[in-house]
Parts: C-alpha cells; structure tokens; sequence
C-alpha cells in the first residue's frame, strides 16, 4: 500500500510539473488547450480547479457546434468585424446581429462594465444548461472556441464562420448574468 502511495505521489508531481502557467492577453480567457497550473480542461474545454470534469456528448464541443452553429472562423479570412459591448446592465449592445451565410465574423467584443463578462454562442438550449452549470460551479473557467471571456475595461475577440442559415443565440454564462437577460441574437441568412 506505501508503495502505491508513493508512485500515486510521484505521478501527481510529474503532473504538476509538466502543467505550464498562462498569460492572459488583453484579459480574455486563453485559447483552448493552453492549461492553468492546478486546472484541466473537459471535453467542452471548461477548466476546473480541483472540479470533475463534464462532459457533452460524443465528438467534443467542436463537433457539436460546428453542426449546430458554423465554425471556429481563421483570422485570414474574415470578412467582416462586429464590435459588441457588454455592460454591468447586463445587456449586449448590440444585441442583434444579421449575417450572410459563409461570412467569417470578428466578433471585437469589449468589457466596459466593472465585472468579468463573457460571449458564448450556441442555442438557447445549450445556452441555459451551460448557465446552470455556471451557477453550481462559478470558479469554473472556459477555453471554447464559441466563446470570449473578458475582464472588466479589457476586450477580445472571438472569430467565427456561419456556415449554416439560421437563428443562434449568445450569452454571458457568468453565474446570474443569463437570468438577469445578458443575452442576444445572431440571424443568419
């Protein structure tokens, strides 16, 4: 039993080591796949601090919302900017987006409130049980790639291509912002 003990703890230690810090550019969450010390990433690329991972059905997050909504959009061929605010009245301006299907978006998404925010795409579906999630974890930090977390007075970007007509939603999941209406439309055409 000691001995198991001991490679127990010699594996946890080669793990600590071999986990690398971050830095965070312009105070938005760090692409997915770039791991926190003392974090891990789920299969929809959710980093927990000592938490289970979750996970969301076969083929990961990319797959779901590459069907569901388009695709993470390359930086080389968008081909159109969309600037969003986001305010501690918990509102999106602007709230509604029209996009021709096919456009690569990049969404320049900025913080002018005083509290962490963050835009994550996907249906209302998945919208709503991603914030409850929020609510029972609220230390929970994400690296998808249908979303943007941005601290207070900072801004970031997130690319996407809508490759797929449609109504899609987006959303700040920071816990009580959902509820308090901190959500918004993208109509795809």
């Amino acid at each position: 039993m000691k001995q198991g003990l001991i490679a127990s703890l010699a594996a946890l230690a080669l793990l600590s080591t071999g986990a690398r810090a971050h830095e965070e550019k312009a105070g938005a969450t760090p692409a997915k796949g770039t791991p926190v010390a003392g974090q891990h990433s789920d299969a929809h690329g959710h980093d927990h601090a000592g938490a289970k991972p979750h996970e969301h059905g076969a083929g990961g997050a990319e797959a779901e919302h590459a069907s569901a909504l388009g695709k993470p959009g390359v930086a080389a061929q968008v081909t159109r900017t969309v600037n969003v605010d986001m305010s501690d009245k918990m509102r999106f301006t602007p709230s509604q987006v029209s996009i021709k299907r096919g456009e690569t978006i990049r969404f320049i998404v900025k913080n002018s409130g005083n509290l962490k925010h963050e835009m994550v795409l996907g249906s209302i579906k998945e919208l709503k049980e991603h914030a409850e999630m929020m609510r029972k974890m609220p230390e929970m930090e994400h690296a998808d790639e249908n979303m943007i977390s941005v601290d207070a007075g900072k801004s970031g970007e997130l690319i996407w291509q809508f490759t797929k007509s449609g109504k899609f939603d987006f959303a700040c999941l920071q816990p009580g912002h959902f509820e308090a209406g901190m959500k918004g439309r993208v109509s795809v055409k």
